[in-house]
């Protein structure tokens, strides 16, 4: 069976799954519907997510990925609106511009990235 997942930086060096946070384990959603898949990507970039894509795969593709990253994999029926959760996490297992990790000290986060600025001005006038 062909399903749909979400992807950031697809096709590229730095490419991301979109996955739930759900206790302490990761779940990617497989969507039956691309159009589902769709409407769900453009819920994420009204929450202030970069721009994802939705790639087809096949649905063991999936599995076989998510038993190798110790994910969980979800499947979503078609019609079924799924919506994303209010809140995100804070701190990104996968980074958008492909850079590594703070370290934790605060040093290195004295300078904020452009792109984190601009992020975070857009989320702060949505709130206007």
């Amino acid at each position: 069976m062909r399903v749909f997942v979400l992807l950031f930086n697809a096709r590229t060096e730095n490419e991301g799954i979109h996955t739930l946070k759900m206790d302490d384990r990761n779940v990617v959603l497989m969507f039956e519907s691309e159009d589902d898949a769709t409407r769900y990507g453009i819920l994420l970039e009204a929450q202030d997510f970069s721009n994802p894509t939705v790639e087809a795969f096949e649905t063991e593709e999936i599995e076989e990925f998510c038993d190798s990253a110790n994910y969980e994999c979800k499947l979503v029926p078609e019609g079924m609106l799924a919506v994303p959760p209010e809140t995100n996490v804070e701190e990104p297992d996968w980074n958008p511009e492909g850079q590594p990790a703070s370290s934790g000290d605060p040093a290195d986060e004295a300078e904020m990235p452009p792109s984190e600025l601009e992020r975070l001005r857009r989320r702060f006038e949505g709130l206007l």
